[in-house]
């Protein structure tokens, strides 16, 4: 898939990827702050989940302009999972940052976004309601032969699971409905933002940034992106590195958006992080699919069909990194 990129000099595995964790600090850091001043803001803003991601972005901030300067907002709904909340509490007072509780769950039922998703479930499933808990899966290339399948998850009240195919309507619907949670946090994170005159931090890795795997409006949108140029496994180590909490450390990395707990995996990518970091890098970088699979544990035709896999994502969510098209440009404001 890269044939044209001229050969690499160096064995591919693993290590390939791991920083100088104080010098990408210190990068980041100097950049946050030179942003921040150019975007003529006091601080930052960002909403803080007990993931990775964002624990990491909260240590940088803080390095960057202070604890003083930095604000932590936790935004929990029906179907967050409660230790989320715990966990983000918990890096707010390792780093002794300024928060709030914001519970966007009365929000989204007075815009229906749990009704609207609940009646395109009940188009499959017409008994769905209180009791019932649901996500969606993605059946991914590997299993599939090279294509990417979403199946709707839902589990009766008893415990009982069935998995069931979606209709592109189904699927749209539930996803838009799903939407609003992302869209809902990022008003709020904006209204906190105006009001203290800071800016809004976003928490995207590359893995997230590359593949769009982010919402358009909702946690897409942000003035700052410091992750976004870092690998997940470089977060991680990063986030060692900064003294994130071991327990956020060790956790799986979740969408914490659907009632049903579901891994990121599960739902968007091909694999794991770690190998799907080995697998970009080596797409990015030119690593052939040989070497790139001995060190991911794949085969080489499993290796081309993540490739395709990422190709297609990029193509499919490329209109969530443009800004609104013009029909002519306004030179005036142009960046």
């Amino acid at each position: 898939m890269n044939a044209a990129l001229p050969p690499h000099n160096f064995a591919f595995s693993a290590n390939t990827l791991l920083l100088d964790n104080a010098a990408e600090t210190d990068r980041i850091v100097t950049a946050l702050r030179e942003q921040v001043r150019g975007l003529r803001k006091r601080g930052l803003v960002l909403g803080l989940s007990g993931g990775i991601d964002s624990s990491v972005s909260v240590a940088l901030a803080v390095r960057a302009l202070g604890p003083k300067n930095v604000f932590c907002l936790f935004m929990p709904e029906n179907d967050s999972d409660p230790d989320s909340l715990r966990l983000g509490r918990l890096v707010a007072e390792t780093f002794g940052v300024e928060s709030a509780l914001e519970d966007i769950g009365p929000t989204l039922q007075a815009i229906g976004c749990y009704q609207r998703r609940d009646g395109f479930i009940r188009q499959l499933v017409p008994d769905y309601g209180e009791g019932w808990s649901s996500k969606i899966v993605i059946a991914n290339s590997l299993q599939e032969g090279g294509y990417n399948i979403s199946y709707l998850v839902v589990q009766d009240p008893n415990g009982q699971q069935t998995r069931l195919r979606m209709s592109p309507q189904v699927y749209l619907g539930i996803v838009a409905a799903t939407n609003m949670k992302q869209r809902t946090r990022k008003q709020i994170e904006y209204y906190h933002a105006d009001r203290l005159n800071y800016a809004v931090l976003g928490t995207p890795n590359r893995l997230e940034y590359d593949q769009g795997f982010f919402v358009k409006n909702g946690d897409g949108a942000a003035d700052v992106k410091p992750l976004a140029h870092l690998y997940k496994t470089q977060v991680y180590a990063l986030a060692a590195h900064l003294g994130i909490p071991e327990e956020i450390c060790r956790r799986p990395p979740t969408t914490d958006t659907y009632s049903l707990a579901q891994t990121q995996e599960e739902f968007y990518f091909s694999l794991p992080y770690d190998r799907m970091d080995l697998c970009l890098y080596g797409l990015n970088n030119g690593i052939s699919a040989d070497e790139v699979g001995a060190a991911a544990k794949l085969s080489a035709v499993e290796v081309e069909r993540v490739w395709a896999d990422i190709a297609a994502k990029r193509k499919a969510t490329r209109y969530l990194h443009l800004g609104p098209q013009l029909v002519a440009p306004v030179d005036e404001v142009a960046h």
